[in-house]
């Protein structure tokens, strides 16, 4: 007797139940892992071990600006300047030629160039160090006529001279006959030659003037007449100076255009 079709059992092929089967085991490898004991279900764990997508923080594939960003370096600064000296070189040099005097008493010195042209990299030496002489009592931040005392501070370069025409420079350059000098220093040494070629430092005179110009806007009490020149084998009055192969390749690097200053004092007294 046949067997109504109510009663007959469903049965499914094999292959629909394998398919089945894979299909639940796939999505379990997805979103769903696994079943705790009370029966919740948890989220799979991305590649490093961390719930979440890929990418998120703590994978290598973290975005750039995630990380840390590093600061730039701060601009170089001139060796052995306070923060006083520094603030007064004018924000517009890019060249300063810098003298530091041993001791506030010493007569010997120390001459550098540094340039500066780019201010976000900040200043370098752009010459090595050349040795110098300076007043024979030392150094002085208020300079009187006669004190044998180098004026302490910053000065503008802005004008230079000579008895001799020099190999070149691009500062204004006054070639006269009155730049000759004769005599003897305060050791014996012959002062001739010291002026042959000077630059002019900007103490207690008109800038963009003559060496020789003897106008002095803090009166003539103050002194003047302050010049870079030609060392003559021991110290000077006021002055600085500097060999003659030193003082013409000077005179080749600096340039109005950037504004050159010169720094200049004993050790202590800079590094305020």
């Amino acid at each position: 007797m046949p067997v109504p079709r109510s009663r007959v059992p469903l049965r499914l092929p094999y292959v629909v139940c394998a398919a089945l089967l894979l299909l639940l085991a796939g999505c379990g490898s997805g979103s769903l892992v696994d079943m705790d004991g009370s029966g919740a279900t948890t989220k799979a764990a991305g590649a490093s071990g961390v719930p979440g997508p890929p990418g998120a923080f703590g994978t290598p594939g973290a975005p750039a600006q995630l990380r840390a960003a590093v600061p730039p370096a701060p601009p170089r600064e001139i060796p052995g300047l306070g923060v006083q000296t520094r603030a007064q070189i004018p924000a517009g040099a890019r060249q300063a030629f810098v003298v530091t005097g041993q001791s506030p008493d010493s007569n010997l010195s120390t001459a550098v160039l540094y340039t500066r042209d780019d201010p976000a990299v900040g200043w370098r030496a752009a010459l090595t160090p050349w040795p110098a002489h300076n007043a024979l009592s030392g150094w002085t931040a208020e300079h009187w006529e006669g004190d044998l005392r180098s004026p302490v501070g910053v000065f503008t370069l802005t004008a230079a001279g000579g008895r001799l025409a020099p190999p070149k420079t691009a500062l204004p350059y006054d070639l006269s006959p009155d730049f000759q000098v004769e005599g003897e220093g305060f050791h014996g040494e012959p002062l001739e030659g010291s002026f042959d070629y000077v630059v002019a430092i900007d103490y207690n005179r008109v800038p963009g003037t003559s060496p020789l110009d003897h106008t002095r806007p803090l009166g003539q009490e103050r002194g003047g007449g302050i010049w870079i020149h030609v060392d003559h084998g021991g110290p000077t009055q006021g002055c600085v100076s500097v060999t003659e192969d030193r003082m013409k390749e000077l005179l080749g690097v600096l340039d109005p255009a950037k504004e050159p200053v010169i720094v200049m004092g004993d050790a202590a007294s800079l590094s305020r």
